[in-house]
């Protein structure tokens, strides 16, 4: 496993392991984030581990164009009970995505220092959310980093039913980017029209 020094750099993607892991160690500084997202790696671990870089060898996307929107979730939009913005309350979705309880019930990956990372990143003008509001209550919504035509997604969250749902469909319907990176497979995403395409193919968009 290769360890990052305290250059901003990370190792050929040929040292990826099967789990997609790329490198361990380094540190959370805006320069670094913003180097790793445009080169398609993220971070992914837990309060107390070392920083795992991950850059899989499958890559979980959606092209805005494939999005699926069923008839109940077209009902539900036509409703209008919910307002929907953008980055107008950034802290509060991350703090929520932190700290909702999951049906897993696997706890968070979002550490203070990555709270406090991507809030400065944010700042930036780099890191970007969606809220969705009800009776002006935030309920749901969705963060991630805007790479250029790219937006790498890192979580949502959900209070209500269809709450994160609802945030991201805004988000495919904006026709602002070529691609949303979903990171890694996940069946919830899928049912939208997600699909996974190979990590070369997901580089080529990302740098075009």
């Amino acid at each position: 496993m290769i360890w990052l020094t305290d250059t901003i750099s990370f190792p050929d993607y040929k040292f990826v392991t099967p789990d997609g892991i790329l490198a361990l160690g380094g540190d959370l500084s805006e320069e670094r984030l913003i180097y790793a997202y445009k080169n398609g790696i993220f971070p992914w671990f837990s309060e107390g581990d070392p920083i795992i870089w991950y850059c899989p060898s499958e890559r979980m996307v959606l092209f805005p164009d494939d999005l699926k929107v069923s008839k109940s979730m077209r009902k539900l939009i036509n409703k209008k009970e919910f307002v929907i913005t953008e980055n107008l309350a950034f802290e509060e979705v991350i703090y929520n995505c932190k700290n909702i309880k999951r049906k897993e019930d696997f706890g968070t990956w979002i550490t203070d220092d990555m709270e406090k990372a991507y809030i400065n990143l944010h700042k930036r003008g780099v890191a970007k959310s969606i809220e969705v509001w009800k009776d002006n209550e935030l309920v749901g919504g969705l963060y991630g980093l805007e790479m250029n035509h790219v937006f790498c997604g890192e979580s949502m969250f959900s209070k209500v039913s269809n709450a994160s749902k609802l945030a991201f469909i805004h988000l495919a319907k904006n026709k602002k980017y070529q691609l949303i990176d979903c990171q890694i497979y996940n069946a919830h995403l899928a049912s939208l029209g997600a699909i996974e395409i190979d990590r070369a193919l997901f580089l080529k968009i990302l740098k075009s």
